[in-house]
C-alpha cells in the first residue's frame, strides 16, 4: 500500500512540477529523499538492489528510446551524434577529472583523490542522461530548429555505453593497480564492437520472432519484446560486449522495422518506461542520506559549475569542429542541455559495490551534481531555446494526428510550407512528389481542406502527404529543399 501511495503521489507531484517548470524526474528524486532515512525514516541501504533496479530501468529506457528514434530522421546527423556520444564523453571526462583532481589538492580535502579516482568520478557523470533528456523533450513537447532534438536524443541514448565502459575500466584499473594502454584499447574495441553487432543481429532476430509468433493474445507481444530486450542485454554482457549499447541498437532496429502491433507495443513501452523512471528515481532518492551531501556541497557545486560552463562546452565545440550542421547558437544549446540524471547515480553505485576507497564520497558528489543539473539545466530547457531563438514548437506540432493500422505499409508526412518550398511554385501540382504518393489534406490557420492540383499553397500551410515509398519520398523532399517536416512510418 505504501508503495502504491508513493507512486501515486509521485505522478501527480510530477504533473504539478511540470506546470511550473520543474522536471518530473527531479520531483521523483525529491520524494524518494523525503521518504528516506533523513525524512520520514524509511530505511533503504541495499546498494546491490538499487544497482539492479537501475540496470533494468536503464535497459527499458534505452530500448524504448531506440524504438522511438526514427532512423531516417537521425541519419543526416548520425556522425555528429556518435561523435558527441564517444569523443564528447571522453573529453568531458578528461577535462572534468583534471579540474576535480587539482581542486581536491588545492583545498587540501581530507579525502584527496588520486588522478585515477578523479577520472573515475568524472567518467561516472560524463554522459548525458537518456531518461532526463527523453522525459523533458518528449514530456514538454519541445521542438527545436536545426535538428537539435534528434541529435540530443541520439547522443543521450547512445553515450551511456561509453560512460559505462570508462567506469568499469577505471574501477578495474584502481583495484588491480595496472592496465596497459593496449589492453584498455582492446577491451574498448571488443566491448563496443560486440555490443553493436549483438544489438543489430539480435534486434533483427526479435523482429523475426515478433512477426512469426502468432500469439493468441495481442497483449503478449509487448511482454515478449520486453523479455527480448532483457535477454539481449544479459547475453551481450555475458559475452563481454556492451549490453547497454546492444539494447539501444536493438531498440533502434525494432522501431524502424515493420512489426505486428507496433503501435500497441510502443504505447506499452512508453508507459513501462515512465513506470521504471519513477521507480528508479524513487529508489535512488531512498538510497542517499541527505545529511551526507552537505560536507561535499561546495566541492560538488564547483565541479558541477565547471562541467556545465567549461567541460561540456569544450567537449561539444571540439567534437563538432569537423561538422557544419549547427550554428554557433545551436552548439551553445547543445552545450547547455548536457543533462545529468539517474544514469550517473546508477554508475556511481558501481564503485560502492566494488569497494573503491573513496566510493561513498564520489557517490555523494555525483548525486549532488545531478540535483544541480536537473535544477539549473532541466528547468531552463525551454527558456534557453527561446533565448537563443531555437524554439520551433509550432512548425513541428503534429496537427493531423492520424494513425494507420500496423498492417498498412505507409509513410505519412507533415510538410511545413516555407518560403523555400514556395520558391519551386505556389501550387500543389508544382511539388514533384514520387509515384504512389498523395497530398491528402491542408491545414491553413484553423481550417482543414482537401487540396487539388491547382490549389495555391500559402506560407505557413501544413500539408499532409501519404506514400507507400518512404525512401522515394525522402529523396523528393531533398530535391525540393524541404527541410521542415515530420514523418511517421509503418
Amino acid at each position: 500500500m505504501a508503495v502504491a501511495i508513493i507512486i501515486f503521489l509521485s505522478i501527480f507531484a510530477g504533473k504539478a512540477g511540470l506546470r511550473i517548470g520543474i522536471p518530473s524526474l527531479l520531483v521523483f528524486l525529491g520524494i524518494g529523499m523525503l521518504v528516506g532515512s533523513d525524512g520520514l525514516g524509511v530505511q533503504f541501504g541495499d546498494r546491490y538492489a538499487a544497482q539492479f533496479i537501475g540496470m533494468i530501468a536503464l535497459v527499458i529506457i534505452l530500448f524504448s528510446g531506440g524504438m522511438d528514434t526514427n532512423f531516417a530522421e537521425v541519419k543526416p546527423l548520425m556522425k555528429e551524434g556518435i561523435s558527441l556520444a564517444t569523443m564528447g564523453v571522453l573529453l568531458t571526462a578528461f577535462t572534468t577529472a583534471v579540474f576535480a583532481y587539482y581542486l581536491f589538492r588545492w583545498v587540501g580535502h581530507s579525502s584527496t583523490l588520486s588522478f585515477a579516482e578523479a577520472l573515475l568520478m568524472a567518467a561516472v557523470m560524463s554522459s548525458t542522461d537518456s531518461a532526463s533528456v527523453f522525459a523533458i523533450l518528449h514530456g514538454r513537447k519541445v521542438h527545436l530548429k536545426e535538428g537539435l532534438n534528434r541529435v540530443l536524443e541520439l547522443e543521450s541514448g547512445s553515450n551511456d555505453p561509453m560512460a559505462y565502459l570508462l567506469t568499469i575500466m577505471l574501477i578495474e584499473y584502481i583495484r588491480v593497480g595496472d592496465m596497459s594502454l593496449g589492453h584498455a584499447a582492446l577491451s574498448f574495441s571488443v566491448e563496443m564492437s560486440l555490443g553493436l553487432l549483438a544489438g543489430y543481429g539480435l534486434g533483427l532476430g526479435m523482429v523475426w520472432v515478433i512477426n512469426r509468433s502468432n500469439l493468441h493474445n495481442e497483449s503478449l507481444y509487448p511482454i515478449l519484446l520486453l523479455a527480448g530486450a532483457i535477454f539481449i542485454f544479459a547475453l551481450t554482457t555475458i559475452a563481454y560486449g556492451n549490453g547497454y549499447l546492444a539494447v539501444y541498437v536493438a531498440g533502434l532496429v525494432v522501431g524502424n522495422k515493420k512489426i505486428v502491433r507496433k503501435n500497441r507495443i510502443k504505447m506499452f513501452f512508453e508507459g513501462f518506461s515512465w513506470l521504471f523512471q519513477i521507480v528508479m528515481f524513487l529508489t535512488l532518492g531512498l538510497l542517499v542520506n541527505p545529511h551526507e551531501l552537505l560536507p561535499v556541497a561546495w566541492i560538488a557545486i564547483a565541479i558541477g559549475l565547471f562541467m556545465t560552463f567549461v567541460g561540456r562546452p569544450i567537449a561539444v565545440f571540439i567534437t563538432l569542429l569537423p561538422f557544419k550542421s549547427f550554428s554557433f547558437k545551436g552548439r551553445i544549446y547543445l552545450s547547455w542541455v548536457g543533462l545529468r540524471g539517474a544514469v550517473p547515480i546508477i554508475f556511481a553505485i558501481y564503485p560502492l559495490t566494488a569497494g573503491i576507497e573513496h566510493a561513498q564520497m564520489i557517490f555523494n558528489v555525483v548525486f549532488f551534481i545531478t540535483i544541480i543539473s536537473l535544477v539549473v539545466q532541466g528547468t531552463t530547457v525551454i527558456s534557453a531555446a527561446n533565448k537563443l531563438k531555437l524554439m520551433d514548437e509550432e512548425n513541428h506540432a503534429d496537427v493531423f494526428r492520424i494513425e494507420f493500422p500496423d498492417e498498412i505499409k505507409s509513410a505519412m508526412s507533415q510538410i511545413d510550407i516555407t518560403s523555400e518550398v514556395l520558391s519551386h511554385g505556389n501550387k500543389l501540382m508544382e511539388l514533384t512528389l514520387p509515384d504512389h504518393t498523395l497530398a491528402v489534406m491542408v491545414m491553413r490557420k484553423d481550417t482543414y481542406f482537401v487540396p487539388k492540383g491547382n490549389t495555391p499553397l500559402k506560407l505557413g500551410d501544413k500539408l499532409l502527404v501519404i506514400s507507400d515509398n518512404h525512401e522515394a519520398l525522402m529523396q523528393s523532399y531533398e530535391a525540393l529543399g524541404i527541410k521542415e517536416y515530420t514523418m511517421k512510418q509503418n
